[in-house]
């Protein structure tokens, strides 16, 4: 290897190569089914896998969403295991009223372990996650409504401080603690 090649690349120096917030980063490890590699107190991706980043945030940024890109490519999430063979988040979708972001992961990993097999995940499904939301006063982050309405988060950042989809409300309410935008979801009145 040349000097000018990269072998592993810090997981912590992704969110300013993106400007993203770090669950944005982990989410798209997740979706491409990239496991970093602890070396002492740090994580590492290794250069094919940072390529494939850099990919997918060209594809993102350029329109289109992370399960476009995983279908184009043929690429499928390789299953993650908690040692008891269930996946990391398991298929049941449990989560306390507070916890959406739990929520959104466990439908996002159930979403692309099902991509190419078997039947086709329910397209609707997000109504309910979204009435979800409006009942228990979630406040979802930038990148989570990006992955629940497959819209990247520049495009959602770019709607301003409030937009309408598919019948709900979203009114920019403050930061998460991991410094993306909260937004409040409601229903739009007739």
């Amino acid at each position: 290897m040349n000097s000018g090649e990269i072998d592993r690349y810090p997981v912590n120096q992704l969110q300013d190569r993106y400007s993203l917030a770090r669950s944005a980063v982990y989410k798209r490890m997740e979706q491409l089914g990239i496991a970093p590699k602890k070396v002492g107190q740090r994580s590492y991706i290794g250069d094919q896998e940072l390529r494939l980043m850099d990919e997918l945030h060209v594809f993102i940024n350029q329109g289109g969403s992370a399960a476009e890109f995983i279908e184009a490519r043929g690429l499928r999430k390789r299953p993650s295991s908690n040692g008891n063979g269930q996946s990391g988040s398991g298929s049941a979708l449990t989560t306390t009223p507070g916890d959406f972001g739990g929520l959104i992961s466990a439908i996002v990993s159930e979403v692309i372990g099902r991509v190419g097999i078997g039947p086709e995940p329910d397209p609707l499904k997000y109504f309910e996650t979204l009435e979800n939301a409006t009942r228990n006063g979630w406040l979802p982050s930038t990148s989570e409504l990006a992955g629940l309405l497959d819209l990247s988060p520049r495009d959602i950042e770019s709607y301003g401080d409030r937009f309408t989809e598919a019948g709900f409300v979203f009114s920019r309410s403050g930061y998460r603690k991991n410094g993306e935008i909260a937004w409040k979801v409601t229903k739009r009145l007739k």
